[in-house]
């Protein structure tokens, strides 16, 4: 009885020791590849969490409407090491994000690169998630 109880609690404590694991994405799960965009917008939030930043950008359609996006980009440090930073980022910025749709349609997206009014580029994406970036990176070697 006392064997049976001490694997049910290893048990359970390895299934909830696994379960953050699990909460990270890969990028195929969430976004398509086959469908990438260009988006050009002013930021109207963003969002310094981990795993993942986002920003908002408010998109003009054609028709004049505005529909606001959700970009995800790399963690908040790999960002700012590459020169991404909150002053950078600034409320009313207006942006040209290039990324991937997600897979069910919603105005969320993976960012790719970001290009700022002063024409810098940098790269906004997460590496290893399996993104387009990740196979053309593997490609060049």
């Amino acid at each position: 009885m006392r064997t049976q109880m001490l694997i049910g609690v290893a048990g359970i404590t390895l299934a909830l020791a696994a379960a953050p694991l699990r909460a990270h994405h890969a990028f195929s799960a969430e976004f398509d590849a086959d469908k990438p965009l260009k988006l050009e917008g002013k930021i109207t939030k963003t969002e310094w969490v981990n795993p993942h930043a986002w920003i908002h950008i408010d998109v003009k359609k054609a028709d004049g409407t505005s529909e606001v996006w959700m970009i995800e980009g790399g963690t908040p440090n790999t960002l700012m090491r590459r020169g991404v930073s909150r002053d950078t980022l600034k409320i009313g910025t207006p942006v040209v994000v290039t990324g991937y749709q997600a897979k069910d349609g919603s105005n969320h997206a993976n960012g790719r690169d970001i290009t700022y009014p002063d024409g810098r580029k940098l790269f906004l994406g997460s590496t290893g998630t399996g993104a387009p970036y990740d196979k053309e990176a593997k490609d060049k070697k």
